[in-house]
């Protein structure tokens, strides 16, 4: 389970009782603990967080409540993390800030600089993940999204302009609500959750920045525990999850880009009872859930994005991961979505009980279904 401050549902109950819906009844539904929408410093599961989302939007026959919610939220809901943010030198350094101490707000959120997925030059990529191996539901990728647009804007002001917005999931709403929200084009059905902005926008200084307050909230989070996990898993989990569809997925070139020799980076691994092939392979099965739960892709391409030699490949190794071939997770996965679509009442434990919560690596127990989680989605905030 990952755990997400409450202040991630920050106005949502606002929102929900000015479209006439009952805030308290939805949380209840996606089994959030009382208070989670009035307090912001409640730790709760965050697969309810974005539960409750779906539940709400669902209700209400309102797609857009996501975009709704994170058009009403501010940046201080991040406490002490969003004043080291506003007071950083410049938009390169508030990035780093939250990178590091984005945990503080939920253990599994990332807010990242990568390259440019469609390789244009002097153009990066602010990229959002909820955690590896978690399937992000849309509104709550939709809110976080427009929030981390919105903080952006505020942060930089009339500098600040992406060139795209890309989703990782179907339009929930009208596409014109989405280039209404965001102020430009948005693609959906993408790889991953991405910003994409011109590369000079990281240099671009914050106007009014009190270099006291910023060292002083950073004493304050640098107080805070640090990460149970491994650097150096955390470390080749990630390099593998930018570089995975554009090759260099090899040893020899993660340990390059993580300043290691490639032995080094073997007895590191071997030290935390991980192997290099061990790692790969579940970031290539997180991401093949991904293609197949939140997109259209056609199988060979999801086959050579995930580095496969062809189709034949993907078809073995999802047999390993979940039991069933692709096709027989992607009907899953549509079974999921019209589930949560009808707003039926939905508790974890009541799934486990039923044996509809099933791990994502095949055991060699019997299968109900497809070994992919039958739950109404594991988090995104």
């Amino acid at each position: 389970m990952s755990l997400v401050r409450s202040a991630a549902l920050q106005n949502f109950r606002r929102c929900v009782e000015s479209l006439g819906g009952d805030a308290t009844h939805y949380a209840r539904l996606a089994d959030l603990p009382a208070g989670a929408l009035d307090s912001d410093d409640l730790l709760v599961d965050d697969r309810s967080v974005a539960a409750v989302l779906e539940i709400a939007a669902a209700k209400l026959g309102r797609p857009d409540l996501g975009l709704r919610v994170g058009a009403a939220q501010e940046l201080g809901m991040l406490g002490a993390l969003a004043i080291a943010i506003r007071n950083s030198p410049s938009v390169a350094d508030a990035l780093e800030c939250i990178s590091r101490y984005m945990f503080v707000h939920g253990s599994e959120l990332s807010l990242s600089v990568v390259a440019d997925p469609d390789r244009v030059p002097r153009v990066v990529a602010l990229r959002y993940s909820c955690g590896e191996g978690r399937e992000p539901l849309p509104q709550a990728v939709d809110m976080t999204m427009l929030f981390i647009h919105r903080m952006t804007a505020f942060l930089v002001g009339d500098h600040y302009t992406p060139h795209t917005v890309d989703l990782p999931h179907r339009p929930m709403a009208p596409a014109g609500a989405y280039a209404e929200a965001f102020g430009t084009q948005v693609r959906f059905a993408r790889a991953h959750a991405d910003l994409r902005v011109p590369a000079d926008l990281l240099a671009q200084p914050l106007v009014n920045a009190d270099g006291a307050l910023r060292r002083q909230a950073l004493r304050f989070l640098s107080g805070r525990p640090e990460q149970p996990d491994s650097w150096v898993v955390d470390r080749v989990r990630a390099v593998l999850d930018k570089s995975l569809d554009m090759g260099g997925t090899g040893l020899p070139q993660v340990a390059r880009v993580l300043s290691l020799h490639p032995r080094t980076l073997q007895r590191k691994l071997a030290s935390q009872g991980r192997t290099f092939a061990l790692i790969l392979d579940d970031v290539r099965r997180d991401r093949a859930r991904h293609y197949l739960t939140a997109t259209d892709m056609p199988m060979a391409q999801i086959s050579g994005l995930l580095g496969f030699s062809d189709q034949a490949v993907l078809s073995r190794c999802a047999r390993r991961w979940w039991g069933c071939p692709p096709t027989g997770v992607r009907r899953e996965a549509e079974k999921r979505r019209t589930l949560l679509a009808s707003g039926e009442t939905f508790r974890w434990a009541d799934a486990a009980e039923r044996g509809t919560s099933v791990t994502g690596r095949a055991t060699g127990r019997e299968n109900r279904g497809c070994g992919i989680s039958q739950r109404i989605g594991p988090a995104c905030t």
